[in-house]
């Protein structure tokens, strides 16, 4: 039953997680942490352990949506690589499935106006998205203390702003901030 459940989930996060991974972090986050699903007792994962997959698949190569799924699907199932792999490939299908369908008609209309009006539209719906990823990630596992994270999140915004330096030194300087204050 959970290779059924981990197919259909994934099959949705896949479906409506436009925008990338960070997009997709609350529709993974509800499937995987607060969701009780057909035939199991408990959720995947708990809310800590999400959170240190968020982090792993910052640390790893490859799509935070990806990353999550394949190790999602490993715990879900107890350590069986068929979850890891149908969890991973359930995520891509239908994004591979509607790139397909849509670029061939995208490609005949692509002077409409009303294709343009809602491509227009999405973007800020993306943007919402993963502002809604970056408020869930917001808790006391990531951010002991809020006032000192506001401070380094302004002053990396004030150098990245006002000044002419790399933005690697910027994330640099933030991390080295991070590690000395926590």
């Amino acid at each position: 039953m959970v290779y059924l459940n981990l197919l259909i989930a994934y099959l949705k996060i896949g479906l409506f997680g436009f925008g990338g991974g960070y997009a997709m972090l609350s529709l993974i986050q509800h499937e995987a942490v607060e969701v009780i699903h057909m035939g199991e007792s408990s959720p995947w994962l708990t809310s800590k352990e999400f959170t240190d997959i968020v982090a792993i698949s910052q640390m790893t190569p490859g799509p935070i949506g990806i990353n999550s799924a394949t190790y999602i699907g490993y715990v879900a199932t107890n350590g069986n690589i068929l979850g890891s792999v149908l969890a991973t490939t359930a995520v891509c299908l239908p994004s591979f499935i509607l790139v397909l369908l849509i670029s061939h008609i995208l490609l005949r209309h692509k002077d409409n106006t009303y294709i343009k009006s809602v491509f227009s539209g999405l973007r800020p719906v993306v943007v919402g998205l993963i502002a809604s990823a970056a408020l869930i990630l917001m808790n006391k596992e990531n951010f002991p203390d809020y006032t000192s994270s506001i401070l380094i999140a302004i002053g990396a915004f004030i150098l990245v702003r006002y000044t002419k330096i790399h933005p690697i030194w910027i994330i640099v300087l933030a991390g080295t901030a991070g590690f000395f204050i926590y």
